[in-house]
């Protein structure tokens, strides 16, 4: 399946058509709320029985946020290993967990204003939850995740790097630094997860072009590792880390203007499209 959202509602999503979800099931499925992600099983279920015609047209730019505001959202540091050499890092050990505050989500074609001439971009594999996980084992930790998406976890280095000991989260979490879409697709649809290319593009210029092979801690180790400290519940965010070519490990260092727009895609996922301002 692809979830996904307009006007606010959830939409069963297939190609360029889209059922609305809560008027074809006559109120079975609410239209928005955390408990879809819960009930993923029976909405398949229901879904196989909907004939193709019941499906309409849609504008995609008009996608909104597949979560629109998730109660938790986080952020992994330095979980690729190419990124952690750009960075002249030593592999990390542990994941290394930061928060994005909810307000900084944003749809897929959400146009971001940029808060400073300092904004970097950061392509990623974002991992959404289905049912509460707490001290969730790595091997059982794909039941807990109702799908993937694409994320960008824009980041205000001057911000995210101030002080003596950085704290990210205010730098990565100005409105529309973590836009996603353009749907929650179901594990079912993806063939190769621990393999799938992600890349970054301004404009035609591609900035980042990895492979989710490189990660250094999978999405059930982040399950593992988090959940051990902090309950997680449908519908939060895992924005998984993001491969090497980011702007503040270039020299001289790079970051985003306006008058682009900035483009993140992920192999079998999809693509966002936000243009900067």
């Amino acid at each position: 399946m692809r979830i996904g959202t307009l006007n606010h509602r959830y939409h069963a999503l297939a190609g360029n058509l889209a059922l609305d979800i809560a008027d074809a099931s006559e109120g079975r499925f609410a239209p928005d709320g955390f408990d879809i992600f819960e009930r993923l099983g029976e909405l398949a279920g229901w879904l196989s029985t909907v004939p193709d015609s019941a499906y309409k047209p849609f504008d995609t730019d008009a996608l909104g946020p597949p979560v629109s505001m998730p109660r938790q959202a986080f952020g992994v540091g330095l979980n690729y290993r190419d990124h952690a050499a750009e960075s002249g890092l030593a592999e990390p050990e542990v994941p290394l967990v930061f928060t994005k505050f909810p307000t900084s989500i944003t749809g897929p074609r959400a146009t971001v204003t940029l808060p400073s001439a300092y904004v970097d971009w950061e392509a990623e594999l974002v991992a959404v939850i289905g049912a509460r996980a707490q001290h969730v084992k790595a091997a059982d930790a794909w039941s807990h995740v109702a799908g993937l998406t694409v994320g960008q976890d824009l980041s205000e280095r001057r911000v995210q790097l101030a002080g003596p000991a950085p704290q990210f989260s205010l730098g990565k979490s100005y409105p529309g630094f973590g836009p996603i879409g353009p749907a929650i697709v179901t594990l079912d649809e993806i063939t190769a997860v621990d393999n799938l290319e992600i890349s970054c593009l301004l404009d035609d210029e591609v900035l980042q072009k990895g492979r989710t092979s490189d990660l250094i801690f999978s999405i059930p180790e982040l399950v593992e590792h988090i959940s051990a400290i902090c309950p997680m519940l449908p519908g939060d965010l895992i924005f998984t880390g993001t491969p090497a070519g980011v702007g503040g490990a270039r020299t001289p260092n790079r970051f985003l203007t306006p008058g682009s727009v900035l483009i993140t895609a992920i192999e079998g996922i999809g693509e966002l499209r936000n243009p900067l301002v």
